[in-house]
């Protein structure tokens, strides 16, 4: 059974650093492309903040790009989210999503079929 864990939320200053995990098992990484997205509070829609797949490609959203940064490690079948001079508008449900279609994870989250249980980030002044 494919099965996502995230870890790694909390609460930080605005400017301040936090790394978010996401531990894989079930599936080969290599063979699914993965994603982090995040759900604002009152908002239903999930956001898709960056992706990798199966080359190590990757995608980020304009709202986090030379923020953030997607990394797998392929040994460890983990999903890291590193993310630099946070803000308040980064306050979010952060979640992990893999895909066995490549192009699925650069999409919206209806596309995409398997879901971790989210982790909260928390960004005050």
């Amino acid at each position: 059974e494919l099965q996502l864990v995230e870890s790694g939320g909390g609460s930080v200053q605005a400017g301040e650093s936090l790394t978010l995990s996401c531990a894989a098992s079930g599936f080969t990484s290599r063979r699914y492309c993965l994603a982090w997205f995040r759900q604002i509070p009152g908002i239903s829609v999930r956001e898709n903040l960056a992706s990798i797949d199966g080359d190590g490609r990757t995608t980020y959203a304009e709202s986090v790009k030379g923020r953030f940064s997607i990394l797998k490690d392929t040994d460890k079948e983990t999903l890291y989210l590193q993310m630099n001079n946070l803000q308040l508008e980064d306050t979010a449900m952060y979640y992990c999503a893999a895909d066995w279609r490549p192009g699925n994870c650069r999409g919206g989250a209806g596309l995409v079929g398997h879901w971790g249980q989210g982790t909260r980030v928390t960004v005050s002044s």
